[in-house]
């Protein structure tokens, strides 16, 4: 269903699966109290986490927990990389609802998109639990058109392009001393 970004908005702060372009592929998203619409439309295992999305850095770390000094070398790669295409995956704090990473929710991963569109929705939602939209083991849909016809029941913006570059995000997890590389994207990250 495409409808107008004030709408958007307001379906998912009441809960429901929307999508939107980003920087990398396009979003499927919701409030983080309802991640499991997104497992269930995906059709996707939860041993996969979610990573939550926000409009900037400050908005994400208050569900995140480190000492002073990891804060200081995290701050750093986010300030290189966002907004961008650099998943970060971090130790989660206590706010974070389970079901956002059931196989390991010590963890969590976030990211601030490098798209205008997304940090205006964001920035209304709050930080939201999101995914490529996709079937669980297909390629990543690249616009409207496609989200709509697989995803019939998923709200997407009238009039937007949702084509991002194609290639989703770098993810990186923090190991307690250094950063480990799950998935390689568009960003190599410098891990001097």
């Amino acid at each position: 269903m495409n409808v107008s970004p004030e709408l958007l908005i307001n379906s998912a702060k009441a809960g429901k699966l929307i999508s939107f372009p980003t920087d990398t592929v396009p979003a499927l998203a919701t409030i983080p109290e309802q991640a499991e619409l997104i497992y269930a439309a995906k059709q996707r295992s939860l041993d996969k986490p979610l990573i939550l999305m926000a409009a900037k850095a400050e908005d994400l770390w208050d569900y995140v927990q480190g000492s002073e000094i990891e804060y200081q070398i995290w701050q750093k790669a986010v300030h290189q990389y966002w907004p961008g295409a650099l998943t970060l995956v971090l130790p989660a704090s206590d706010k974070i609802p389970k079901v956002i990473n059931p196989r390991d929710p010590t963890t969590i991963g976030i990211r601030v998109p490098n798209n205008k569109i997304a940090q205006t929705i964001l920035a209304q939602t709050g930080p939201m639990a999101t995914t490529s939209v996709n079937l669980s083991g297909q390629p990543a849909l690249e616009n409207r058109a496609e989200i709509n016809i697989h995803f019939p029941e998923v709200i997407t913006l009238e009039s937007t392009e949702y084509k991002g570059l194609g290639t989703p995000s770098t993810v990186a997890k923090w190991t307690g001393t250094n950063w480990q590389i799950l998935r390689q994207g568009s960003i190599k990250l410098d891990q001097d």
